[in-house]
């Protein structure tokens, strides 16, 4: 084995192709696994990496090189967890498997981050574990990642405004991303909690140089924005058809499970609605609960982000419409960005690299000896 395979920061494999190449193909084989902690996966990607590789992921689904079943969601007092999984790639590709605890009540309640987990990347052709990967870094990025990309289809051009509702770390990540989709010049943050609404405006308005300030009334927030960002917990909807004002760009980002809600019903249904994935979206988004308190069916939805991305569907057409986008947060969009951050790292020989065949081997060794 080369001796640099045996560095505890360094990849030791062949060089990888260009990371900016088209997804859909596994690197050079090699039998190791890289661990991609959180450090190594904040080094390879940037905002711009993360909204490419989404893009990809959402174009090659629009054109039928991806599967992605249904998740499992595995509820537990205090939170749950959730497995999704999506292939990528024709003649074998790449297939992810992401497995995350989300627990909301972590923070406050036990030092921890809601959401702890891991994406496992694995070559189709073969079952080789290329990589194991942080989630939180993943997950964090790459949510943020598809509603700046939605905002490019359904914000409007001019929008300078923005309103946030719930200020935790996922709130922080959507300001960054779509600070870089629209010349933000103000925004005003609410949260249940006003002491995190003040922690955000403080860091965000020092990180961005943005004018950002806590609001006291969550709908003189929102009324008074071009774009509306849900990131919150919340088990009822909150957002009704009074809360926007016609032209608005509503991200939807909460409602991951069937008991979480953010939308109104009957503002998803006046709507412009575009979703991340329509059959996941109509089991446990916010299009879950409208369709179950009879405000709209499936056929309400205007389109997949996928078909906006293929060109297959308008964005905006009208700058006075609603436009929401449904975002429960797909497979897709893990594999797409496990894939380019694990190109990146072996292009940058940069992770942990474990050999779990060789452990496996010295165990059995040790324990029959």
């Amino acid at each position: 084995m080369d001796p640099a395979t045996r560095q505890p920061r360094s990849a030791g494999v062949a060089e990888g192709r260009d990371p900016s190449s088209r997804p859909g193909r596994p690197l050079a084989p090699d039998a190791n696994t890289l661990l991609l902690a959180r450090a190594d996966i904040e080094a390879l990607m940037d905002q711009s990496a993360y909204v490419d590789a989404v893009k990809a992921g959402f174009r090659a689904s629009a054109e039928g090189r991806t599967q992605s079943p249904a998740p499992l969601h595995l509820p537990v007092d205090g939170g749950g967890f959730h497995a999704k999984g999506a292939r990528l790639g024709e003649a074998g590709g790449f297939v992810a498997l992401k497995f995350n605890g989300n627990f909301p009540g972590n923070p406050a309640r036990e030092g921890l981050p809601t959401i702890q987990g891991a994406v496992l990347l694995c070559d189709a052709r073969n079952g080789r574990l290329l990589a194991i990967l942080d989630s939180i870094e993943v997950t964090l990025k790459r949510t943020a990642a598809a509603s700046a990309l939605a905002a490019q289809f359904l914000a409007r051009a001019n929008a300078r405004t923005a309103a946030f509702c719930g200020c935790g770390e996922q709130a922080r990540e959507h300001l960054r991303f779509l600070a870089r989709e629209r010349d933000l010049a103000r925004v005003l943050a609410w949260d249940l909690d006003p002491q995190a609404a003040d922690r955000f405006a403080k860091q965000m308005a020092a990180e961005l140089g943005i004018d950002v300030h806590r609001s006291r009334d969550m709908r003189e927030a929102t009324t008074t924005s071009e774009i509306v960002v849900t990131c919150t917990s919340s088990r009822a909807p909150f957002l009704g058809v009074g809360d926007v004002r016609p032209g608005t760009f509503v991200a939807a980002v909460g409602a991951d499970s069937p008991q979480k809600s953010e939308i109104a019903p009957a503002l998803l249904a006046r709507s412009k609605l575009v979703v991340d994935v329509l059959e996941q979206c109509a089991e446990f988004g916010d299009l879950h609960h409208a369709i179950e308190a009879g405000a709209m069916t499936v056929d309400g939805v205007h389109a997949s982000i996928a078909e906006l991305v293929a060109g297959e569907k308008p964005g905006r057409t009208d700058e006075h419409e609603i436009t929401i986008f449904d975002s429960t947060g797909t497979a897709i969009e893990d594999v797409a960005a496990a894939v380019a951050i694990y190109q990146r790292a072996r292009a940058a020989r940069r992770g942990l690299v474990v050999d779990f065949g060789e452990r496996a081997a010295n165990a059995t060794t040790r324990s029959n000896a």
